[in-house]
């Protein structure tokens, strides 16, 4: 094993690890933050203003790191009706386009958001009482651009796989 290829999978490893440990933290902090405002409105008659808020953001935030991860793992929804009807190497054309196409979308939202998080600084908008929006914001640009990356990578992978087949794996089993 080379030590780029060492290094590649350490990165690999720390990368899942670290979207993991914001998945869990996030989540448990979402839980914390709703039963803790509910619980306050309910036995005290008050909760935090800015409680509502953070917690649609925690959902921002964990729906987009959760999307990242399913990327990573090529565990994202997926209309998937021909691969039930043709062979798999036969399938892997159209997956290769669904994949580019999925890239190409993801890059221009991860453009687009990058404009609107440029627009929250000119702007100077607040969130959470009194936060710049691009602090809470910042998150989007960087998870398409992951996930652009990452159905990229398994676009051109599939391409190579129809260009150079592996034989074991193309063997009848």
């Amino acid at each position: 094993m080379s030590d780029t290829t060492g290094l590649a999978e350490r990165l690999e490893r720390w990368g899942t690890a670290a979207e993991n440990a914001a998945l869990v933290i996030l989540l448990g902090a979402l839980m914390l933050l709703a039963v803790g405002q509910i619980a306050m409105r309910i036995f005290f008659s008050f909760g935090f203003i800015w409680a509502d808020e953070l917690i649609k953001l925690f959902v921002l935030w964990i729906a987009l790191v959760a999307s990242v991860a399913a990327s990573r793992s090529d565990r994202h929804l997926r209309i998937d009706v021909l691969s039930h009807f043709v062979a798999a190497k036969y399938a892997r054309f159209p997956r290769i386009i669904v994949d580019l196409f999925a890239g190409i979308i993801c890059g221009v939202l991860a453009w687009q958001s990058w404009r609107y998080l440029q627009l929250t600084i000119e702007f100077e908008d607040t969130v959470l009482v009194d936060l710049p929006a691009w602090i809470a914001y910042g998150l989007l640009p960087l998870s398409f651009v992951l996930m652009c990356y990452r159905f990229l990578l398994l676009s051109g992978s599939n391409l190579m796989r129809i260009i150079r087949p592996d034989p074991e794996q193309e063997a009848p089993q």
